[in-house]
């Protein structure tokens, strides 16, 4: 009798071609994706010794981390070397024979915004990449983790890698999100509860009704926090929400071939039995929005609560950073500027959300705003629906895709002791330019701050 499995086991049986001396496992990896800040160099290397991808047509690159995201952009970048990142990655990927997205190609992106838009992930699947939010794509139903540029050398050149099984954990919420919170707020409040090592290198399912009733790209938004929990990967089980945000993608399987898949990529579920070595739980019931307040993703908790006081150093000099004292609200902090993009949170609903709130409206005075869509094809979905311009006229610069200013290794940066409402997935010291303060929020709650110029809770503005 076969023991009950989890979708992880049934994940990692089913790419595992050996297992190996020392506890490891050889995994067939079936697709790699590359960005120009390090796809390049492993490109450049496996060059020069000569080797080239073992299957070129299932690898893939674009550019997204360095890339400018003004109007009208070109290779040059502001920050001086990123110009040869572009062209590097270009000249490689090309010689190698990958499949490279460009600057001009409409399809150009976020890398884990466009493999899905491209069905380059699919239920099932091993998908790997220099990146560490790569487990965003686990919302799939796949097996989506990053990894280093040697590594990704070592993929790309024999299509399998060398990995010593994680342990898994699920993390089941309950319950119905009520209005104002999203599925960035059942994340951020999961890593405000256990701490940012809470993932304790686990591959994590996330599952529960609350899980499910998420639409395909709150599930991205999801799984994409998972490695700020320190998780070693997550994923979700596909269900028709899944099997529909893939057919007819380009790179998805057609046809008779869809038509076989399916029955295949339904069993990709976790038995009714199936053991975890960790399992946590969250009712997100009554979850308030969510609001970090230091620089860790584990500094934070529902926006209209008062910040507590340091249980360490490591805190306290979170708030001296942050410029905050332990006891008073968030809500009311006077911002300088407001961020809607990365890969966490620019998608088309998540633009929509943001767009309803600040539809009608102004932000306020002194406030910096910028939405960079995560994809070409989000900001031409976006503009057809006129979504441009509620952001425009309400202040908003309306960008190329890219990961603009999720971090400033593309030269442009907020201003140093500016507050910042962002929707990106990290709040680090710097992160967005030297001596920048990063607030992690939702959509909704960032178009709420940039409207108010301070910490806002976005609940009195919705319908």
């Amino acid at each position: 009798m076969v023991a009950p499995q989890s979708l992880f086991d049934k994940l990692w049986q089913g790419r595992r071609v050996a297992s190996l001396p020392g506890g490891s496992d050889l995994l067939h990896i079936d697709r790699v994706m590359l960005h120009e800040r390090t796809g390049g160099v492993a490109l450049a290397a496996l060059a020069s010794r000569g080797l080239k991808p073992r299957r070129p047509r299932q690898a893939f690159a674009t550019f997204d981390h360095i890339v400018d995201t003004f109007p009208g952009r070109g290779d040059q970048t502001l920050m001086p070397t990123g110009q040869a990142f572009i062209t590097t990655t270009r000249r490689e990927a090309r010689a190698a024979g990958i499949q490279l997205i460009d600057l001009p190609d409409p399809r150009q992106g976020i890398v884990h915004v466009i493999s899905p838009e491209l069905g380059i992930v699919l239920p099932g699947a091993t998908l790997v990449c220099p990146d560490s939010h790569t487990c965003t794509q686990g919302a799939f139903g796949a097996l989506a983790w990053g990894i280093g540029s040697s590594e990704a050398e070592h993929a790309l050149a024999t299509g399998a890698l060398r990995v010593r099984r994680p342990p898994s954990m699920r993390v089941s919420f309950s319950g119905r999100l009520p209005k104002g919170s999203t599925a960035k707020d059942m994340a951020l409040a999961l890593i405000a509860r256990h701490g940012a090592g809470g993932g304790q290198r686990c591959a994590i399912e996330f599952a529960g009704e609350a899980v499910r009733a998420l639409g395909i790209e709150a599930r991205q938004t999801l799984c994409n926090l998972a490695v700020e929990f320190s998780a070693w990967g997550a994923c979700i089980a596909p269900d028709d929400t899944v099997f529909g945000a893939l057919h007819g993608k380009a790179f998805a399987p057609q046809g008779a071939a869809w038509e076989a898949a399916l029955p295949h990529w339904r069993r990709l579920a976790s038995d009714a039995d199936a053991s975890f070595d960790h399992e946590l739980s969250l009712d997100v019931s009554r979850l308030a929005p969510q609001l970090s307040w230091g620089t860790s993703p584990g500094h934070g908790g529902d926006i209209d609560a008062a910040v507590p006081a340091p249980r360490d150093d490591s805190e306290r000099a979170a708030l001296d950073y942050m410029g905050i004292e332990p006891g008073r609200p968030l809500l009311g902090l006077p911002i300088q500027a407001a961020f809607i993009g990365s890969c966490t949170n620019a998608r088309l609903s998540d633009l929509r959300a943001a767009a309803a709130l600040l539809r009608g409206r102004r932000i306020a005075p002194g406030v910096r705003a910028l939405c960079v869509p995560g994809s070409g094809s989000v900001k031409r979905a976006a503009e057809a629906e006129g979504l441009h311009e509620v952001f425009q006229a309400a202040g908003f610069e309306w960008r190329e895709a890219g990961c603009s200013l999720c971090f400033h290794a593309g030269g442009e940066r907020f201003e140093a002791q500016w507050r910042v409402a962002s929707t990106t997935n990290r709040n680090f010291e710097g992160r967005q330019g030297p001596g920048v303060r990063t607030h992690l929020a939702s959509p909704i709650t960032v178009a709420a701050s940039a409207l108010a110029g301070c910490l806002a809770d976005p609940r009195p503005l919705l319908p």
